[in-house]
């Protein structure tokens, strides 16, 4: 498949999803035209300016009104709502986990008085940035997701596992563990312990190679948040491009990676 092509069965991927939504009288684009570039940029994985280049250079004819830049980015920040109707649904079983985004070098911290991210640990080295805590159900695909700052602790996100009580129960790992009680619907396992907890960790890799989304470089939170909202559309539309089969021993594989930009 031609990224061409790829395009034009994302944006009918789209517009299946959000036809209803109505376009503003006074609109250059489309719901599901914002929402397709949003996804692409997602899944380029580069800096707005870059993206912005490679979209006019190659692609201007699929997006003939095609809006300058920051007002793109701007519609990106203003209807990032608009990708919740691409989240999962809840199941039996769903698997937590946080991931942590470099936003600036270590050493540059403090450097301006505009900085958004924090100091934390991921992956046993530190970052200056944020933390994206991922929910996933049974087949890894997203059903909700919050982000903080790198230097909050895991547990700080127990409000997003309770909102799931009486319909999931969830797997983490031992740092969503708060002294002061923990939700009813978590189940905290140890290393080693039930190998379902790795499939967040494959999603994660996919995001990690696929979308290169291990450093950002966004400067103002709502544009950060804007990126999470639409990668985590962008992962659950993919994923499942070819329908969730399971193979001959009943596993469901997951894969974005022909996708790659």
């Amino acid at each position: 498949m031609t990224t061409w092509d790829l395009i034009i069965a994302l944006f009918y991927h789209v517009d299946e999803q959000l036809h209803d939504l109505p376009k503003h009288p006074e609109a250059h684009l489309w719901p599901s035209e914002v929402v397709t570039l949003g996804l692409l940029h997602a899944l380029k994985g580069v800096g707005n300016r870059a993206f912005h280049r490679w979209l006019t250079r190659d692609y201007r004819p699929l997006f003939p009104r095609l809006p300058k830049r920051t007002r793109l980015f701007r519609l990106f920040k203003t209807h990032q709502d608009w990708t919740r109707a691409f989240l999962a649904a809840p199941m039996v079983l769903g698997v937590i986990d946080t991931y942590g985004i470099e936003l600036i070098h270590p050493i540059r911290e403090g450097r301006g008085p505009q900085q958004i991210g924090r100091k934390g640990l991921s992956n046993h080295h530190w970052i200056v940035g944020g933390k994206l805590c991922l929910l996933v159900n049974q087949y890894g695909l997203v059903v909700a997701w919050t982000c903080d700052t790198a230097n909050v602790a895991d547990n700080t996100f127990q409000w997003l596992i309770r909102q799931f009580e009486e319909r999931m129960i969830i797997l983490s790992d031992t740092g969503f563990h708060a002294a002061e009680g923990d939700p009813s619907n978590l189940k905290l396992c140890q290393r080693g312990e039930w190998e379902e907890r790795m499939l967040v960790e494959t999603v994660l890799s996919m995001l990690t190679l696929v979308c290169h989304f291990k450093k950002v470089t966004h400067r103002v939170w709502a544009y950060f948040q804007a990126r999470l909202a639409f990668t985590m559309a962008a992962f659950n539309v993919l994923v499942q491009w070819h329908s969730l089969l399971p193979n001959a021993a009943g596993f469901v594989p997951l894969s974005i990676a022909e996708f790659s930009l």
